[in-house]
């Protein structure tokens, strides 16, 4: 499964901070690769480097230079949760259909092919950019043998 980072802030020493679209906080120390991977070790040596690291544009990862980079799955489950932000109804819905979807094995095509719904419309569901019915998530989620529940919290 691929969890997406959204914004990274580098804090003491080489750990940092990056929250993903499921409003997840997650805390990562890089010094904890050193052993492993020690061209990381720069990042340790030079502060700007550090500080200098973004968010590539699928949010797949954190870059710094051609050498130095990092998985934002790894940093996910690796890493220590600090914190959730507050997202959408539509984000936590298109994460909930990711996660559900990739669970299963499948594709947007596939899910496409078996709900009868454009794989256009997935994609934008998934990215929490689309404005899909009631009956449109519940079809996806029917077609994914999953069942969906609403909670209202008052």
């Amino acid at each position: 499964m691929f969890h997406t980072a959204t914004d990274v802030t580098f804090l003491e020493d080489v750990t940092m901070e990056v929250t993903y679209r499921d409003g997840k906080i997650i805390r990562y120390d890089m010094s904890k690769l050193f052993s492993k991977y020690p061209q990381l070790i720069k990042l340790r040596e030079d502060r700007k480097l550090f500080e200098s690291g973004y968010i590539d544009p699928g949010g797949y990862g954190i870059i710094w230079n051609d050498e130095l980079d990092i998985d934002a799955t790894s940093v996910y489950y690796d890493g220590e949760l600090v914190g959730q932000k507050e997202i959408s109804i539509n984000v936590k819905l298109g994460v909930l259909l990711a996660v559900t979807r990739a669970e299963k094995g499948l594709t947007q095509s596939d899910l496409a092919k078996i709900s009868g719904i454009d794989q256009g419309d997935i994609s934008k569901i998934e990215k929490g950019i689309g404005n899909p019915t009631l009956g449109k998530i519940s079809k996806l989620f029917d077609s994914l043998g999953a069942k969906l529940e609403f909670t209202v919290k008052k």
